[in-house]
Parts: structure tokens; C-alpha cells; sequence
């Protein structure tokens, strides 16, 4: 009896063995499963397993960085959303009447990453608990110590470990770029555009939100109209270059241009399906097509 009794217990050692095995590898699936593909935590520690961004929120506010933002005094309507989502380096201190002061998560373009690394103190510090995801060309975000960008994320997550920085995967850009030519008929590199952080913004709150509210944006033909008044590009830069001189000049430029105009007509398409709303300026969602980029 004893020696068939051995056999038994080997058994279900392997078998609990094999379970415990299975139910790992499952969960190690799953956990990499859960949140959006695309934009991936990132990574000091060799020894940590990489993860998506696991961020869903209801009603989501997008703020734009527009002048179009000065004087509305949305503040308090931004900061009530569920998610507040802003651009760039656009700062709230001194403009909470018309911005809010929440910030839930910044898309962030490689070329604003010098900026972050400015002000520190504010963007992690002040701004601790916000979440950044942050875009690029493949020759900067590279992984293999020649992304400049890339090393210089790297180097601020170890100084400041809490702080989650996600990056936008080369898959997700080139997703991004389909877009962009499906939406259009133009593809965007033969074009000579460069997609801006507002594109990327609108891609993903349409992909973590249940709803959006769109504050700051002006339509396609906003500019087009001959008693457009002048606003500023940012509404930090009070000073600076109007913005539909700049929107101009970027929609035309042969190559490295962003296509603003172009972007805002597609934004009010999406609109017109009806889990994006553009609420302040008010637009009239519309369904546009595209003679030239």
C-alpha cells in the first residue's frame, strides 16, 4: 500500500505545482492585458515589469492651451469633471478663474519635456499626483541610450520615483498617423505634417473617458471668418503670436507643420458621433471633408 501511495502524493505535488503555475501565468497575462495598449509605464528598475496605462475615467475635461481660455471663467465647471486633462507645460497658478486647478493627467510633447525639467518643482511638486504621458519620434524616445529624451525621463523618474510618467509607443504613433490619413486621405509624412499634442490628447481621452468636454478649442473655421479677434497662441503667453496667424502658418508650412485647422475639422466629426463635445467657444459639430492637408 505504501508504494502505491507514493506515486499518489507525487501526483498531486505536480498537479497543485502545475496550478499554482498556470494561475501565474494567467494573472501575469491579465495584468498586462488590463489598461491601454500603447502607452507604457516608465521603467528605471530592469527588474520591474513593464505595464499600460491603467487610467479610465467618466467625464473628462480637456483644456486646452489656448488664449481662447482668458476671461471665460470655466475654472470651477473644469474642476468639477471627474478627470481633468491639460497639454504641454500650461501652467493653472495665476489663471484658476478660467482653467481650474486640477490636473488629473498632461500629454506632453518631446519638445516640452526641457520645459518639465525647468520646473521641477512645480510639475512634481505642486503637481505630484498628476499622471504624464508623453510622445515622440522614435530618434528621441529610443530605449537603447540614444533617445535623449528618453534618458532624460529616465533620469526623472529615479529622482522622482512616485511620479508616473507613461511613453507613447512607436505602435501608437504610427496608429496616430493612420488616423490621421484615414480621417483625411493624406498621409501625414509624404504631407509633411507633424501631428501635434492636441491630436494625441483627443486619441487618447477618447480611449480612457467616458465622456469629453472640449474647453479652449476653436473650429476650422474659426480664423477663416474676417472679424476673428486676436487671442494668443497660449494663454500664458499673453504676448506673444496670435493664434490663427500661427494656425496659418503651421497649415501651410511645406514640411514640420502642425495641421490645427486640419486637426479641428476632424475633432468636430468625432463630435458629430457624439461622446466629444467642443463647449466653450461652442461649436456646431459638422461633417467635414478634406480637399488638402
Amino acid at each position: 500500500m505504501k508504494s502505491l501511495r507514493f506515486p499518489w502524493i507525487c501526483l498531486v505535488i505536480f498537479s497543485v505545482c502545475l496550478l499554482l503555475w498556470y494561475c501565474h501565468v494567467m494573472r501575469s497575462r491579465f495584468n498586462m492585458k488590463t489598461g491601454l495598449r500603447g502607452y507604457v509605464r516608465l521603467q528605471f528598475n530592469t527588474r520591474s515589469a513593464s505595464h499600460f496605462l491603467d487610467f479610465r475615467c467618466g467625464r473628462c475635461a480637456v483644456v486646452s492651451s489656448s488664449g481662447q481660455m482668458l476671461g471665460g471663467g470655466r475654472g470651477q465647471e473644469i474642476d468639477r469633471h471627474d478627470c481633468v486633462i491639460r497639454m504641454n507645460v500650461a501652467p493653472t497658478v495665476g489663471f484658476e478663474a478660467d482653467v481650474g486647478n486640477r490636473t488629473s493627467l498632461r500629454v506632453v510633447s518631446h519638445t516640452s519635456v526641457p520645459h518639465l525639467l525647468r520646473q521641477q518643482e512645480y510639475f512634481f511638486g505642486a503637481e505630484a499626483g498628476t499622471t504624464y504621458v508623453i510622445w515622440g519620434p522614435e530618434k528621441n524616445m529610443r530605449q537603447d541610450g540614444k533617445g535623449k529624451i528618453y534618458n532624460a525621463l529616465v533620469k526623472l523618474a529615479k529622482k522622482y520615483p512616485r511620479t508616473n510618467i507613461y511613453t507613447v509607443t512607436t505602435e501608437k504613433v504610427q496608429y496616430c498617423d493612420r488616423i490621421f490619413q484615414n480621417e483625411t486621405g493624406k498621409n501625414r509624412m509624404k504631407s509633411g505634417a507633424f501631428l501635434s499634442t492636441g491630436f494625441f490628447t483627443m486619441i487618447l481621452s477618447l480611449e480612457m473617458c467616458d465622456s469629453i468636454l472640449v474647453y479652449g478649442m476653436i473650429d476650422g473655421s474659426y480664423c477663416s471668418n474676417a472679424n476673428h479677434s486676436f487671442v494668443p497662441y497660449h494663454y500664458y503667453e499673453p504676448s506673444r503670436l496670435d493664434e490663427c496667424r500661427m494656425y496659418r502658418a503651421h497649415e501651410h508650412a511645406k514640411r514640420g507643420g502642425h495641421r490645427f485647422i486640419t486637426e479641428k475639422r476632424i475633432y468636430s466629426r468625432w463630435a458629430s458621433q457624439g461622446k466629444l463635445q467642443l463647449v466653450y467657444p461652442p461649436w456646431t459639430p459638422q461633417e467635414h471633408g478634406f480637399n488638402q492637408v
